[in-house]
């Protein structure tokens, strides 16, 4: 029988582990997933700032009982994968007893990504900035906009995030501007297809500054200061300047990274060590075009 262990249960990692057990019914499929949650709705986070998804739980596909019960899959959060040994084949795992050690046939990981946070003086001291990747940055998020009557709010990189909470956080009636670095809009479009976007951002009420980039935070991030000089007043401010890929556990097992630190994987998702394959945020992939 062979036993398998998944690094990360949310998008990845539990697609790899119910495609598994759906090839194979014998397989011991054990999930470490530090956080609270697994197979929650990445995608549908900014809704609920709205209110457009009305109830938190919607965000929350599975369980770890519900995975158990329909793929008997062994799913524990709150369980930190913290070292890979690939030559005996463990990994040593902290959860709130401990530590431990688990042994494997094939390791998967999927640990994802995290947000890059820039350099930036005051920020450290701010207490009204969030990263939106999970659901505990959610909640913190939904407090701050429950509990200090935020007005005036900020979204700091104009991506795919950081426009899907501009346009949740105006649906809830707040005042939003958008600052981005990039010339437009949505970076990775060509600047006239960007420009529509722009348009119906700027109709519907939303400030939009390009060209400009945050350099410092002030009065714990009530005041924000861009590269020009000009202050912004902020209540709530989401940072989404992009991520990056979360492989220092990789690395210090020694397995082979590429651009910006991702992992390198071949067509099977094999990484250098044949028996650790990875998927997700945290790998390196062949652009088909």
């Amino acid at each position: 029988m062979t036993k398998v262990v998944i690094v990360g249960g949310v998008a990845g990692g539990m697609s790899a582990a119910t495609r598994l057990r759906r090839l194979q019914e014998d397989a011991e499929i054990i999930i470490f997933e530090k956080g609270p949650y697994v197979s929650f709705a990445n995608c549908g986070l900014p809704y609920y700032v709205s209110g457009e998804i009305s109830d938190r739980d919607q965000l929350l596909v599975q369980t770890p009982e519900s995975l158990k019960a329909r793929f008997n899959l062994d799913v524990r959060p709150y369980h930190e994968v913290i070292a890979i040994n690939p030559e005996m084949k463990t990994v040593t795992v902290k959860n709130n007893a401990g530590t431990l050690e688990e042994t494997y046939d094939k390791l998967i990981l999927s640990p994802g990504a995290s947000p890059f946070v820039p350099p930036m003086t005051g920020l450290d001291e701010a207490t009204n900035v969030f990263s939106l990747r999970n659901v505990p940055d959610l909640d913190a998020i939904m407090k701050q906009l429950e509990e200090k009557g935020t007005a005036e709010t900020v979204v700091i990189g104009a991506g795919f995030i950081g426009l899907e909470m501009a346009e949740n956080l105006h649906a809830r009636g707040l005042k939003v501007t958008i600052v981005e670095k990039a010339p437009h809009v949505l970076p990775p479009l060509d600047e006239e297809m960007a420009a529509f976007v722009t348009q119906e951002l700027e109709r519907k009420g939303v400030t939009v500054i390009t060209g400009q980039s945050a350099t410092a935070f002030e009065e714990a991030g009530k005041k924000i200061i861009l590269e020009d000089g000009t202050i912004l007043k902020s209540d709530l401010t989401i940072l989404s300047v992009g991520v990056q890929p979360e492989t220092k556990l990789a690395k210090a097992a020694g397995l082979a990274l590429g651009l910006r630190d991702g992992l390198k994987v071949n067509e099977h998702y094999q990484t250098s060590n044949p028996d650790i394959y990875a998927v997700g945020d945290a790998i390196i992939v062949k652009n088909q075009i």
